[in-house]
């Protein structure tokens, strides 16, 4: 993988929520074709042997790669959303943030004790939403669960949201 070109593409906007964030903004990688590609290239290699049967992508920029990966995988795909956002029954998980707490869904039949899933999102901070939808899944009783970001804050250090066994890649750690 060519983490240097995806490093040159990602765009950082200093202040942005928030004074002092410094927010790594992905839709510039997703605009150039070559990055693009990039990314989904390396997913697959990453992915194309576990047995995937479901990617699930987090709202909203999961949805990109997330849907992109599913159809190379020849998987299905999966949406996590906010509430209201999903038309069937659904089933959520309320986790805490920084300032409240928030809310995941998906539909109640996306997935099954048959089914292999790839979670997907493009950044992992404090693993918070990531982790929500990780304990969603496994209520859905999938056989097994992976993880993938684009972009891992490091020094956020959000993999201890998760157990030591559960597997986390990220195409780029910074």
């Amino acid at each position: 993988m060519n983490k240097e070109l995806l490093k040159a593409n990602l765009r950082e906007i200093p202040d942005f929520p928030i004074p002092g964030i410094l927010f790594y903004d992905v839709t510039t990688l997703f605009k150039s074709a070559t990055c693009l590609q990039e990314m989904l290239d390396s997913l697959y290699e990453l992915y194309k042997d576990k047995g995937i049967t479901k990617v699930v992508g987090i709202e909203s920029r999961g949805f990109i790669l997330g849907a992109a990966l599913a159809a190379r995988l020849n998987a299905g795909f999966v949406m996590a959303r906010k509430p209201g956002k999903l038309p069937a029954e659904t089933i959520e998980e309320t986790y805490a943030k920084e300032y409240g707490t928030d809310t995941i869904q998906i539909h109640k039949d996306a997935i099954n004790e048959n089914d292999v899933v790839l979670l997907h999102d493009d950044l992992l901070a404090t693993g918070g939403t990531m982790a929500a939808t990780y304990r969603l899944v496994k209520k859905c009783g999938a056989k097994q669960t992976f993880i993938s970001f684009i972009i891992e804050l490091n020094e956020l250090k959000g993999r201890n949201a998760f157990s030591e066994n559960v597997e986390i890649e990220s195409l780029l750690q910074l």
